[in-house]
């Protein structure tokens, strides 16, 4: 990289961070305050449409709504207890794909995660289009015309925003997050404290309503239209999911932290929701074209406070605006992690686990961030469209996941402790969710609710197919590893260590640990050069990526594995007479990695000639080439161009 181009990427991106650095993993994990920022902002937004949705549902029978708010806030705190129960049983993260993955099949961990990550590209869509929308409303008419472009704006500064860290992005947001609590408690407060006197009188009347409503339409009917309000306002219970989900990024012990982050969420998320829903009552609001029911509410609330009264109204309506910006950016943090998770696995490509130098999925960023603009643009920014796309597939995970928790909790009967309590937790949690999630495929299903559901199956047959692909490479690789084996067999020649010989020339191998490549490329030296080489040097870099960047004992780990991969190596060949040593390096990017072992051959191994393994498959396709990182050739360019000869060996499979 340019000195130019470096120069631009510190000013936007940051400067690179030690993955090495055992301070790092503190420097970048969240307390539970900011977790609850960073990934409970989507769930605590859902409150600006949630509970308008369902209370618009009823068709008029408003005081019906108590009821709903009621049910509401049980399942809130339903699903939360069920996913600290997550929390604790995969203190790792990885949320409902490895729920799924783990407790069912990972088949069906696949799908809840391709469900998970549409689900997120859909959250960063439509929490940005919903906050654009909020702020125009400030806007004359005639700027109308420019949403669509701040919408995408927006995305894009969230994306480098997120590239530079997580907690570069959820600092600036604190203020944002603050200032939304602060004035949706004293709105709610206040309306309860105002008019306090009243809740007899509604009680009273949800009594007489329901009454009313099961004479007029039927109790089967009326029961129809509470569920119908209930499964509506299930946007409410979007995001609940993200804190399971994320606990790589939480600070230790993350399990505490995580579970006191949930319960932040579920409280916060209660409150806000029941009491809106009863404020509606207590001031009678009605639906207005052009305005959000909250906004009507808080209008008919500070409508007397006189010069303060418009201050404090665009202050709150500007601080949902805001927080729903915030809200995408469990998308930006969720959704990347559950693609790496599902790298690892290889459902998709490796290189979504890999980290950039800012030690974040710099590729599942960009992917994420990328599908929410061409989403966006494809939908002209409406969110009213892009509403309907949504919590379908949340509720697909939720489904998931609590029918493995329930699995779980029977399997372990018979020695787990409160296995019966717990059982009954994500039992409920289980019935709740499949009720809710087959009532809104139902629902929005001819709306458009069909295209989700297309382009997650989608993504599940293009993870299929992956998948696949891997598993024939591996079984193609598979007489490669025999030369493990062989090594393990071969006679020794020599006990006494062989001198290096500076005149002699060596064999620089690049290497990916003790396996059936690696071999494959020594061996090939040795036939197609002959006793040309008399030192061998293995070189092998430990990449650190999503999979392994989880505490300072998980890089040590790696480091461990390098060591001992190499010393086997070395001992092998100085079994067969040669001089043998190792060079290992730690980093999250091979090239980088390889300029640290050109400096040190350029200075101790002058006569060295650099060799790498290329796989080369019978018939090379675009998937092939997708599918497989081409790093050797990166490598041999960056050698030429220190004046280093590097010879590429195929490997055919």
């Amino acid at each position: 990289m340019t000195s130019w181009l470096k120069q631009i990427k510190n000013i936007l991106i940051g400067q690179a961070k030690s993955p090495l650095d055992r301070e790092v993993f503190h420097q970048l994990s969240l307390i539970a305050f900011l977790a609850w920022i960073g990934l409970g902002a989507d769930g605590l937004s859902s409150s600006c449409y949630g509970p308008e949705a369902a209370f618009v549902a009823l068709q008029g029978h408003t005081y019906l709504s108590v009821f709903v708010a009621l049910a509401t806030v049980g399942t809130v705190f339903l699903i939360s207890a069920s996913y600290s129960q997550i929390i604790e049983l995969f203190p790792s993260g990885g949320g409902g794909y490895l729920v799924a993955s783990k407790l069912l099949n990972p088949t069906v961990g696949m799908i809840s995660g391709c469900a998970l990550i549409i689900d997120y590209v859909l959250t960063i869509a439509l929490s940005v289009a919903s906050g654009t929308d909020a702020i125009f409303s400030f806007i004359p008419p005639e700027y109308q015309v420019i949403k669509i472009y701040v919408a995408v704006f927006g995305v894009v500064l969230l994306t480098i925003l997120n590239m530079r860290g997580v907690k570069e992005t959820v600092g600036p947001l604190i203020p944002i997050f603050v200032v939304f609590l602060v004035t949706h408690a004293f709105i709610i407060v206040y309306a309860f404290v105002t008019h306090a006197g009243q809740f007899p009188v509604v009680v009273a009347q949800a009594a007489s309503e329901a009454k009313a409503a099961s004479a007029q339409i039927g109790l089967f009917g009326m029961i129809l239209l509470l569920l119908r309000s209930y499964s509506l306002g299930a946007g409410t219970y979007t995001g609940i999911e993200a804190v399971s989900n994320g606990l790589a990024i939480l600070r230790e012990p993350k399990v505490a932290t995580g579970k006191r982050t949930m319960s932040y969420m579920a409280w916060s998320l209660a409150f806000t929701v029941f009491g809106l829903m009863v404020a509606y009552l207590l001031f009678q609001v009605v639906p207005h074209d052009g305005k959000t029911l909250n906004a009507v509410l808080f209008e008919a609330i500070t409508q007397d406070w006189g010069q303060w009264g418009p201050v404090f109204l665009i202050t709150t309506l500007l601080s949902e605006a805001f927080i729903l910006f915030v809200a995408a950016q469990t998308g930006f943090l969720g959704g990347p992690r559950v693609l790496a998770s599902m790298a690892i696995d290889r459902w998709f490509p490796g290189k979504f686990a890999n980290l950039s130098d800012r030690l974040v999925t710099q590729n599942g960023i960009l992917i994420m961030g990328g599908a929410a603009l061409v989403i966006m643009v494809l939908a002209h920014g409406k969110v009213q469209l892009l509403i309907i796309f949504y919590s379908i597939n949340v509720f697909i995970t939720f489904f998931l996941s609590q029918l493995g928790m329930v699995f779980h909790w029977w399997s372990q009967r018979q020695g787990a402790d409160h296995w019966k309590r717990r059982i009954v937790v994500s039992g409920a949690g289980l019935l709740l969710t499949t009720f809710i999630l087959c009532s809104v495929i139902f629902i929005k299903f001819n709306e458009g609710g069909w295209i989700t559901l297309f382009v997650t199956g989608s993504l599940v047959g293009l993870a299929i197919f992956i998948k696949r692909h891997y598993y024939k490479v591996a079984k193609m690789l598979h007489r490669l590893n025999t030369l493990v084996h062989a090594t393990t067999i071969t006679p020794v020649v020599t006990l006494e260590p062989v001198p290096f010989d500076p005149h002699a020339r060596t064999a620089v191998i690049l290497v990916g640990g003790f396996n059936g490549l690696g071999l494959h490329t020594l061996f090939n030296i040795r036939r197609f050069f002959g006793k040309e080489f008399r030192n061998f040097v293995f070189v092998q870099v430990g990449i650190i990526d999503a999979g392994n960047f989880k505490g300072a004992a998980e890089v040590v780990n790696l480091q461990t594995k390098v060591d001992k991969d190499l010393a086997r190596y070395i001992r092998f060949m100085s079994e067969q007479g040669f001089y043998a040593e190792g060079m290992a390096h730690m980093g999250v990017d091979i090239l980088e990695e390889a300029g640290k072992v050109i400096a040190v051959i350029s200075k101790r191994f002058p006569q060295a000639v650099i060799f790498g393994g290329q796989l080369v498959f019978p018939k090379e396709t675009i998937w092939t080439r997708w599918l497989h990182n081409e790093t050797v050739f990166a490598l041999q360019r960056k050698f030429y161009q220190s004046g280093i000869p590097f010879v590429i060996l195929p490997i055919r499979v």
